[in-house]
C-alpha cells in the first residue's frame, strides 16, 4: 500500500486568527465554520499558536471572553509536522497526545492543517477503491 504523507491530506484552505482577536470571535468562527479548533498565525502566515473548543471553555468562566484576546489562552507550544510526514506518524502522534487536529508548516510558514476527520477521509477513500 502507497505511504501517504500530510500534504497529500491536509486541508489548505485554513481558517485562522490572529493573537489579537477577542474570544468571542474565535467562537464565532468555530461555530460558523464548524471545527473545533484553528491555528494562530501572525501577519507573515508564521505559526505562533493553536486554539481549541478546550482552551475556550476553560477560560471563558473565569473572565470576559469579550475583553480577553487569544494570545492570552492560546496554547504557544503547538506540536506540528513538515508537509512530507507520513501519515502514520500523524496517527500515531493523534492517539499518542490525545489531539485533534496538527498543523503543517514548510520553513515556519502555516501551509495546511491535518484532521483526525482528514484521516479518516483518507482510510475510507482506501477501502473505497477497493
Amino acid at each position: 500500500m502507497k505511504t501517504t504523507k500530510a500534504c497529500e491530506v491536509m486541508t489548505t484552505n485554513i481558517i485562522t486568527a490572529k493573537k489579537d482577536a477577542r474570544l468571542t470571535d474565535v467562537m464565532a468562527l468555530l461555530l460558523r465554520h464548524h471545527i473545533s479548533g484553528l491555528p494562530i498565525v501572525d501577519d507573515e502566515k508564521n505559526l505562533i499558536g493553536i486554539i481549541s473548543e478546550i482552551d475556550l471553555t476553560n477560560s471563558v468562566f473565569s473572565g470576559n471572553a469579550a475583553d480577553t484576546t487569544v494570545e492570552e489562552v492560546m496554547t504557544k507550544s503547538v506540536i506540528s509536522f513538515p508537509p512530507e510526514t507520513e501519515m502514520a506518524e500523524l496517527v500515531q502522534i493523534f492517539s499518542s497526545k490525545r489531539l485533534r487536529r496538527v498543523p503543517i508548516v514548510d520553513k515556519g510558514k502555516l501551509v495546511g492543517i491535518v484532521s483526525r476527520r482528514d484521516i479518516l477521509r483518507e482510510i475510507l477513500k482506501r477501502y473505497s477503491s477497493h
